[in-house]
């Protein structure tokens, strides 16, 4: 199975991307540049986190403009997973592939700390793997991941069964406790906590590693990998 992997000026997470999906998946990882270039040749794409652009007018809203986010779009349009982690999440919001926002921290302070999550949905392409209700602790770092939306948005979210990952403990003062969500179509997913981060007993936990194997497992089952 073939994943993109995003990077913008700023990024600073693919090479851990690029470790958890090569070294310990075993699948095969590409970097991309945000210059553009076509994705259709990829089974999956994954936007790190960073600091797009310097994050200096919000996270992710310039990285939004970058060419390859016309491509990102079109691959989304394929129903083709996509994960956007921490600043991908933020860019993911600022593209309109995921609804809501990220604002900052309510304590107006960067956070970088293992978190508890609770699994809200575990029939996505990307929590299968998970049981629903399980907790699990994955590392966040930010400091705008403070996800927000409006009341009929976030009761989109609940009959959409779209919330996949909720905080144990709200760290950053997001709505509802969110920490992850998928898109309508189901393909997409957005969330702060990093499961790169958590992919061998070396970092402290291995839960991150169930989210991309949820994900290996259901594009082979679908039968849409490219050789």
């Amino acid at each position: 199975m073939r994943f993109a992997i995003l990077s913008f000026p700023g990024s600073n997470c693919e090479y851990d991307l690029l470790h958890a999906i090569t070294d310990v998946m075993g699948e095969t990882g590409e970097l991309v540049s945000y210059k553009g270039g076509s994705l259709n040749e990829f089974d999956a794409v994954l936007i790190p986190g960073g600091f797009s652009y310097g994050d200096y007018l919000r996270g992710g809203a310039i990285a939004r403009f970058s060419p390859i986010i016309t491509e990102l779009i079109k691959f989304a349009r394929t129903g083709k997973p996509i994960v956007g982690i921490c600043n991908g999440f933020q860019i993911l919001t600022e593209a309109g592939l995921l609804p809501g926002t990220l604002l900052t921290n309510k304590t107006a302070k960067f956070i970088c700390k293992p978190v508890k999550l609770q699994v809200q949905n575990n029939q996505t392409m990307f929590t299968s793997e998970y049981q629903f209700g399980e907790e699990i602790e994955l590392p966040i770092a930010h400091g705008e991941g403070n996800y927000f939306c409006d009341a009929t948005t976030l009761k989109e979210l609940e009959e959409n069964n779209q919330i996949a990952f909720k905080y144990a403990e709200n760290p950053n003062g997001s709505v509802d406790d969110i920490a992850g969500i998928v898109s309508k179509s189901g393909n997409v997913l957005g969330m702060m906590p990093h499961p790169e981060r958590a992919v061998e007993e070396l970092l402290g936990s291995t839960d991150g590693i169930r989210l991309f194997k949820s994900m290996i497992e259901n594009v082979m089952s679908r039968g849409i990998v490219y050789d």
